[in-house]
Order: C-alpha cells, then sequence, then structure tokens
C-alpha cells in the first residue's frame, strides 16, 4: 500500500513538473480565460501546499479512530472535477509574476522531500498534531499524503485545462 501510494505521488509530480517545465515564461504566466489562474499561479499555490513534511514530521500521536477513514471522502471531494473549490487563503498564490526556474526548483525540493517520507519507514498510521486540515481536523500521515496526491491530481486537471486554452489563445 505504501509502495502504491508513493509511486502514485511520484507519478503526479512528474505530471506536474512536466506540464511546467514546457510553458515558457509567457505563458506560464498567460491568464488562459477569465477567472482563472494562470499555469504558474496554479504551479505556486501547490508549492505552498507542499511545505507539510513539517507537519509529518512534527508532533503525533496515536490514533482514536481509522488511519485511513478520510482518504475516500478527500479522494471524492477533491477529484469532483465539477466543483469549483475556494483555496485557504493562506496558500494563495501570488498575484506577480511567476518565475519558472524558481517555481520549478521550489516544486523539485519540496516533492522530493515528501517522496522521500513517503518512503521512509516512518509510521503512517499516527495523527499529525501540529496542523489541522479546514473541515476536517487532523489527519494522519497516510491521509495527509493522499491528501497531497488527489489535490495534485486535481491541480494537474485543472492545468491541463489550462493548457486545452493556451494552445487557442497563443496560436
Amino acid at each position: 500500500m505504501q509502495e502504491s501510494l508513493s509511486r502514485s505521488l511520484e507519478n503526479a509530480f512528474g505530471e506536474l513538473l512536466t506540464t511546467l517545465s514546457s510553458l515558457d515564461e509567457q505563458e506560464l504566466n498567460t491568464v488562459p480565460f477569465a477567472g482563472s489562474w494562470t499555469a504558474g499561479q496554479v504551479g505556486d499555490h501547490l508549492r505552498q501546499s507542499y511545505d507539510v513534511v513539517g507537519c509529518l514530521t512534527g508532533r503525533t500521536e496515536v490514533t482514536q479512530r481509522d488511519p485511513g477513514a478520510y482518504v475516500a471522502p478527500l479522494s471524492e471531494q477533491f477529484l469532483n472535477f465539477e466543483v469549483k473549490m475556494q483555496s485557504p487563503d493562506f496558500i494563495l498564490p501570488t498575484e506577480a509574476p511567476i518565475a519558472k526556474e524558481r517555481l520549478l526548483d521550489g516544486l523539485k525540493q519540496r516533492t522530493s522531500a515528501i517522496l522521500d517520507f513517503a518512503a521512509s519507514h516512518a509510521d503512517m498510521t499516527l495523527t499529525c498534531l501540529d496542523f489541522e486540515l479546514p473541515t476536517l481536523g487532523a489527519l494522519t500521515r497516510n491521509e495527509w499524503l493522499n491528501f497531497v496526491l488527489v489535490h495534485t491530481l486535481r491541480h494537474n486537471h485543472q492545468l491541463a485545462n489550462i493548457m486545452h486554452r493556451l494552445d487557442h489563445t497563443l496560436s
């Protein structure tokens, strides 16, 4: 199970980095349609959200419930692409132009740290105490890693839509 999750995270991160790497800075910072983030802003939002390793390696306690109880509900919520979601303010992307290399370097550092933790022999059933997800509360390490996965998959889908629009906008 842990190996499968690690492989899924690696694939999702790979898709994200490949997509963002394929854009030049103009494309990265082009608003594809009204009300949309740019591809760079999606990347910036994810980079900020990937600051989760401190939570994973921070204070924990033995979980008093099924340690995977929130995996399915998070997956259902984040992989329902018909529902528009609002980002919490603390991980909203910058309005300033995004520097491609700086964004990619930050994403690579943070995704590497997440993958290293996912591959570790840490007890994934422990509940993390240093940060609570709005509406759900404290998550286990396993639930946090699954959250990172479905959050990335959701934004990879968003990036595919942005890429499609950019193909038509910049042509």
